[in-house]
Formats: C-alpha cells, structure tokens, sequence
C-alpha cells in the first residue's frame, strides 16, 4: 500500500512531458492488450459475421418486391403568374419582399403539404375502385395486401372493420376514424413521395412505393386527382360564385322583360282600336313599354358583366397538365443480394466485437 502512494507520489511531482508521455505509453499499451484480445477471438468475430451476413442474405428472399409508381405534372395558374411574378420572385432571393406573391393558400410548397395532408389521402383511400370484377375501396385493398385482418383476429372492435364503396364518411364509427389516421401516418412515412422535380420549375412529382403493385398506381393517381380537383374548386371559389349570383340575377330580368313585353302585347290587344282623343287607354301599354325598355337596359348590362366573368374565370382556372402516368407493368425495387449479406456481416462482426469488450470489461471490474 506504501509502495503504491510513494509510486503515485513521484508520477504527481514528475514533469508535464514525462507524465504526458506516460499516459500516452499507457494507452498504447491497452490498445495493443484489446487488440491482441481481439485477434485471438478472430474465429468467434468470423463466425458471428458469416451468420450475419446469412440473415441478411435471407431476408432478400422473404423479403416482397416493392412496386414503384411515380406521376409528375405541371401547375399553370394564369393569376398567380403575370409579367410582374418573374421580378417578384428575382426580387425574392435577394431578400426583398415586395408582395403581391401570395398566390393564394395552395401556392408553392402549400400545395405539395396538401397532397400529404389527411383529407386528401382519406378521400383517396376511400375511392372505390373495381379489381377482377369486384368494386372495393382504396382502404380495403391496403388492408388486404398488409394482411392486416390476420393481426385484427384477437380484437373484437377491429374484426368486423370495412371500408364499403359509397360508404358517407360523416357516419363513420370512431375506430374507423381512428384507422384511417393509422392509414395516413403509416402511407405519408413510408410510402409517398411529393417533391418538386427541380427548385426552379413548377412540375411535382409524386411517387408511391408499396408491396402492391396496383395499389400504387390507383393510390397515385387518385390522389393526384382529388387534389387537383380540391385546388382547382378552392381557386375559383369566389369566382364561381359571383358567376353564379350574375348568372341568376341575368334569368331573373331576361324572365322580366319576356313578361313585359308579354304585358305589352296583351295591353295592345285588350284595346285595339283605342279612341286618340282618350289618351287613359294608352297608359298600360305604355307602363309595359317603359318596363321593357329598362329591363332591355338591364340585361344588357348584365349580359355584359356574365360574359366577363366567364372570361375571368377561365383564366383564373389553374390548368394542372399531367406530364408521366404509372404505366404497369411497374418498375420493381429489389433488395440486392450481396450489399444485403455485405451489410449483414459488418453489423454482425461490429455486435460481436462490442460484446467481447463488454464481457471482458466485466470481468476485470468483478476480478
């Protein structure tokens, strides 16, 4: 014990280098101690590793094929572009925001988060769809190639879950609602895809990858049409709507002036012959007459406006162009054999060899 202090007391008054240089020939010595371990565990850690490898190389084979469909297309919208969009946007990358480049709730990134959004994969997964003669939903495909009801047996609220074709969502019970949640994080974290083909263009490409090879190219291009048909209803909301108030109030007075100049007639003829000198049997038809010519005047006028605002419309209608369509057959992603057994072998000698120096540093402390 005295023999220890007095040698920990000469390392503690020794130089700084001299001590330096003693630790470094201690730590040299340990590694070479670990590795000489190591080495003479060679066959277990080669063992270990050609095991590992063997897992890997199996599970290519259990492993199913995964069913790539990609769908891109390109998003015109008349109103959110104009010869000012292109200085905005220059503007934009130097930091200057000069506005009038919102482009609405949909633009730009919005619209890729859309696409990713529970509304929209919901109304994709509970379009109805017919495979070999039978209608069925999205929903109910992606249970079955899933082989989810196999792990629904022991659960009496999930057993008798269906998602049928026509089916009102709003009556939907609260453990329906709850799967299609699942659904929903399970498909936008493992499955779909929605990006920008490039940063400076406006085509997005959408790409769903699964282990059924129908379901992604229905699920990719149901989407594609639920959100195209969601954006353009949202853009052209309030237009539609002024069309459709011009449009009634155009019936309205066209219903207006056909009663007028019916009124006329019918005034003319209650009195054909009328006396000149009882200028009172003129009135009525000339009330009509003055009925006509306003409402003539009228529907000019609205006429006018219905017709610019059906022009307005079809302008502010973005136009979604689809580029490329899933084409079956698919293209196929396969696990490669020898980078599957090549990963398998370095995970396996890495495990192996950590738990060597575990055991090893276990007993040391215990010894």
């Amino acid at each position: 014990m005295n023999v220890d202090r007095k040698d920990e007391f000469r390392h503690e008054n020794l130089p700084q280098v001299q001590r330096d240089e003693i630790s470094l020939k201690e730590l040299i010595i340990t590694i070479r101690e670990w590795w000489i371990y190591l080495l003479s565990k060679w066959l277990y850690i080669l063992l270990a590793g050609i095991f590992g490898g063997l897992i890997g190389l199996g599970y290519t084979f259990v492993k199913k094929p995964i069913y790539k469909a990609e769908l891109s297309f390109a998003l015109e919208d008349e109103k959110a572009g104009g010869g000012l969009g292109g200085a905005l946007g220059l503007a934009s990358q130097f930091g200057f925001d000069l506005g009038g480049g919102g482009g609405g709730a949909f633009s730009g990134d919005n619209l890729l988060e859309l696409m990713k959004s529970r509304a929209m994969v919901q109304k994709a997964l509970l379009t109805e769809i017919e495979l070999d003669g039978k209608k069925q939903t999205l929903a109910e495909l992606y249970i079955n190639f899933n082989d989810l009801r196999n792990s629904w047996k022991n659960k009496a609220e999930l057993s008798s879950i269906q998602f049928l074709p026509g089916e009102d969502s709003e009556k939907f019970t609260r453990t329906q609602d709850s799967l299609l949640g699942v659904f929903h994080k399970s498909l936008i974290s493992a499955n779909l895809t929605v990006d920008k083909v490039d940063k400076k263009l406006s085509i997005i490409a959408v790409k769903v990858n699964s282990e059924n090879e129908l379901f992604s190219k229905y699920f990719t291009e149901v989407l594609v049409k639920e959100v195209s048909d969601f954006y353009v209803e949202t853009k052209t909301k309030k237009s539609v709507q002024n069309l459709n108030i011009l449009q009634h109030q155009t019936d309205s007075v066209r219903r207006a002036l056909n009663g007028a100049i019916s009124g006329v007639a019918m005034s003319v003829d209650a009195n054909p012959n009328a006396n000149p000198s009882r200028l009172i049997l003129r009135v009525p038809s000339q009330r009509r007459q003055v009925d006509v010519q306003a409402n003539q005047s009228i529907l000019t006028e609205l006429v006018k406006n219905l017709e610019i605002s059906k022009v307005s419309l079809r302008k502010e209608t973005p136009l979604i162009q689809i580029i490329d369509k899933p084409i079956l057959p698919l293209e196929v992603i396969r696990i490669n054999k020898m980078s599957s057994f090549f990963i398998g072998f370095l995970l396996a000698v890495f495990l192996s060899t950590i738990s060597l120096i575990l055991v090893r540093s276990v007993r040391n402390i215990i010894n």
